[in-house]
C-alpha cells in the first residue's frame, strides 16, 4: 500500500509543472502573401487599375509560353517574353476595368505553358468595387 501511495505522490510531483504552466498567448502569425495574387483593395466603379506579376522559370529547362488568357473581358493581360531560360523571369501586365461591377470581384489570369508539371499557371486579382453615385 505504501508503495502505491509513493508511486502516486511521485507521479504527482513529476506532473505538477504541467498543471502550473501559465498559458502563453498565441503569437499572431501573418498569413503568407501569395505572389500570384494581387488585391487592388477598394475601387470606385469605372476605375481602371493595373498590376505587374512576375513569372519566373524555376525549372531546369527552357519554358515556352503558348498563351495568356483571362476569366473575363474586363481583364486584359500582356506577357513580355514567350520563352524563359532556366532561372529567367518575365512580367505579366494586367489591367482591370471595373466599369459595370460592384461588390467583391475576383478574376483569373491563366498562363498556358509547355511545362508538364505546371501546364497552366494561374494569377488572381481581387478588388472591392463600390458603385458610384
Amino acid at each position: 500500500m505504501k508503495i502505491i501511495l509513493f508511486i502516486f505522490l511521485f507521479g504527482l510531483c513529476l506532473l505538477q509543472p504541467l498543471f502550473c504552466l501559465e498559458a502563453q498567448p498565441q503569437k499572431q502569425v501573418e498569413p503568407e502573401l501569395d505572389p500570384n495574387t494581387w488585391d487592388f483593395g477598394r475601387l470606385k466603379e469605372g476605375d481602371i487599375v493595373r498590376h505587374e506579376f512576375i513569372l519566373k522559370n524555376d525549372s531546369s529547362r527552357k519554358l515556352l509560353i503558348h498563351d495568356v488568357s483571362t476569366s473575363c473581358g474586363c481583364t486584359v493581360s500582356k506577357i513580355n517574353d514567350k520563352e524563359l531560360l532556366p532561372g529567367a523571369s518575365t512580367s505579366i501586365e494586367v489591367e482591370f476595368n471595373s466599369k459595370g461591377y460592384s461588390g467583391e470581384i475576383k478574376q483569373h489570369i491563366y498562363v498556358h505553358t509547355d511545362s508538364l508539371d505546371k501546364p497552366i499557371i494561374r494569377f488572381i486579382i481581387k478588388a472591392q468595387v463600390d458603385r458610384s453615385g
